[in-house]
């Protein structure tokens, strides 16, 4: 008998698969419970985009749970936990709070993302933790906002955290708070940020609390072990389906932050049976600039790429996971020697691991195969407010790109970065305009941005504004210069994009791909780049071809030299003769 055929005749009897299922929504509405307290008492804006992820583990770190946000942020929760656990053993109490962002010292992805994470003690046993990641909006370092693409090692990038008890049974540790608040350009957002965290920790301690006392410890524990074990299941399931082999997929980036140059991803996906290794032998060593990514962010990459490969029900757990080895040589891009700068991980190299793995399992089930996404490129603008002097961060989060298309779906022509699978929401124009002084000019979808295809890329945006006060700029430019989003089966890239600045003088300014300047009041232009189309684009229904010319997303050139569609001279039809003998020829 098979591991998994003896699991699935194990599985009815060790528990009742309706209550199995009513703990796993439970646990899971508790992380979105967490989730809804963050976003109505943060403080800072960026917290209105929903960077932040509310997750629960169990007593020894193992992920149990995870809400809406960004999945890059919750795949790794388990190993910021068990960094916790590590330094503090036995010196872990009800009404304790740790904090911790260190990705070499604390199982962190990246300084700026910051976890609180929150023991959960019935009947004095140590049984779970309730545990938020956000995204700090400032945190010292040599770029306000953090992302400093002059970084060359982690010391550039602002406050480091080891596992930290930053509450100790109940009361806020008032020495660690001043030196957290001292550290960071925007004290006020992080004092309220840190406390919305502590906040939503909280009440999903309560929560979870609550479940166990009503199931019973010993049941409640054997109840989480059941969802990891029916997680595992699920996964050798869906692994068991693919053909056996030997699949690779490659990603590149063009730059290493300082200079241009092909930094290559590489993976090799092993099936055997019901479980998966996926090995990264070949990949680029580590790179001079920001762009580095510590393993505990490498793994939950691999988790993203993977998870979002299959059936979307599939439980999102550790559970899922363990049929999965992950294989990274010391010392490459994707498992660095410290002190490697590693800020941009959550983005970029996410982006392009996530695509490698996509275009490796692609091979195994190209049903479900997805075209590449455009990569972002959103600078940050930091300076002074008019009129109260307090200094803003204001990421431009409305430059975002478009993404792949997949079989029965255009792309959408705008979404937030692929790591986060759309979990960033995009800020309102009228909100943003309040908050900082910026102007949006032009918001809109791109022209031919989009990959041709049988179904067509994402477009990407034409994004235009004005930033009303003199700033620091950190531009992050991964998607310029070259297509980002690839094509599928036929089906094109994506356009790459494209930034510039209109300095007071009326002159064109294109900053490197990779730099912090300091510019007067600009207007900033930002054409992002496309996602990639699937499929032959003469495949492609001539309506809908139609529909794009119309919508103003494809020009009349474009219909008819990439999809052979002529539209009619009024522009309200297509002209079916003349568009079946351009096909034909």
């Amino acid at each position: 008998m098979s591991r998994k055929q003896a699991d699935a005749k194990a599985a009815p009897a060790a528990h009742d698969p309706v209550l199995l299922a009513l703990v796993q929504n439970r646990l899971d509405h508790i992380s979105q419970q967490m989730g809804h307290v963050m976003l109505r008492t943060a403080r800072s804006p960026i917290f209105q985009s929903h960077d932040f992820s509310c997750f629960v583990t169990g007593g020894a770190g193992q992920l149990v749970s995870q809400a809406d946000g960004c999945p890059v942020h919750t795949g790794s929760g388990g190993f910021a936990v068990r960094g916790i656990l590590k330094d503090f053993g036995a010196d872990i109490a009800p009404d304790d709070a740790f904090l911790v962002n260190d990705p070499y010292l604390g199982g962190g992805n990246h300084l700026p993302d910051w976890v609180i994470a929150r023991p959960v003690f019935v009947a004095d046993r140590l049984v779970a933790f309730t545990c938020n990641r956000a995204h700090q909006s400032d945190i010292g370092g040599g770029a306000a906002g953090t992302y400093n693409p002059r970084a060359t090692e982690i010391f550039h990038e602002g406050l480091r955290l080891p596992p930290v008890k930053v509450a100790e049974r109940g009361r806020i540790r008032k020495d660690l708070w001043n030196l957290l608040l001292a550290n960071t350009r925007t004290p006020d957002f992080l004092d309220g940020d840190l406390r919305a965290m502590l906040g939503s920790t909280q009440i999903g301690a309560e929560r979870v609390g609550q479940l166990f006392d009503e199931l019973g410890l010993d049941e409640g524990l054997r109840y989480v072990d059941g969802i990891l074990d029916h997680a595992e299941r699920r996964m050798r399931a869906e692994i068991a389906a693919l053909p056996d082999g030997v699949y690779v997929g490659e990603e590149t980036a063009n730059s290493d932050c300082f200079e241009r140059m092909e930094v290559l991803y590489r993976v090799t996906v092993t099936i055997r049976g019901d479980s998966m290794t996926v090995d990264f032998a070949g990949t680029s060593p580590q790179m001079k600039g920001f762009k580095n990514s510590s393993i505990a962010n490498t793994h939950s990459m691999v988790y993203v790429g993977i998870g979002s490969f299959f059936q979307p029900e599939m439980p999102r757990n550790e559970g899922t996971f363990r049929p999965v080895k992950v294989e990274v040589p010391y010392g490459c891009t994707l498992n660095p020697r410290p002190p490697a700068a590693t800020t941009f991980a959550t983005a970029f190299p996410a982006h392009d691991v996530i695509q490698a793995i996509w275009k490796a399992l692609a091979q195994a089930a190209p049903e479900r195969a997805v075209a590449g996404w455009g990569k972002a490129i959103i600078p940050i603008s930091a300076g002074r407010q008019p009129t109260t002097g307090a200094q803003y961060v204001l990421y431009h989060w409305n430059g975002l790109s478009g993404s792949g298309a997949v079989q029965g779906r255009d792309g959408l022509n705008q979404i937030a970065h692929l790591s986060s699978l759309g979990g960033l929401t995009l800020p309102n124009v009228e909100t943003w305009e309040q908050l900082y002084p910026v102007r949006v000019v032009r918001h809109e979808f791109r022209e031919d941005g989009g990959g041709a295809g049988e179904w067509r890329g994402g477009t990407g945006v034409d994004y235009v504004a004005d930033v009303l006060t003199p700033a620091e700029y950190s531009f992050r430019g991964e998607g310029l210069y070259d297509p980002s989003g690839f094509g599928h089966a036929g089906g094109q890239p994506g356009a790459p994009g494209a930034l510039h600045v209109t300095l007071p003088d009326g002159k064109r300014h294109e900053p490197p791909q990779y730099s912090l300047e300091n510019l007067p009041p600009v207007r900033i232009h930002n054409l992002s780049p496309g996602g990639g189309g699937l499929g032959e684009p003469k495949r492609r229904a001539p309506e809908a071809v139609l529909r794009d010319v119309r919508d103003g997303v494809v020009s009349r050139g474009a219909a008819e030299r990439l999809y052979g569609v002529v539209i009619a001279a009024d522009g309200r039809s297509v002209d079916l003769e003349a568009t079946r003998k351009r096909r034909a020829a």
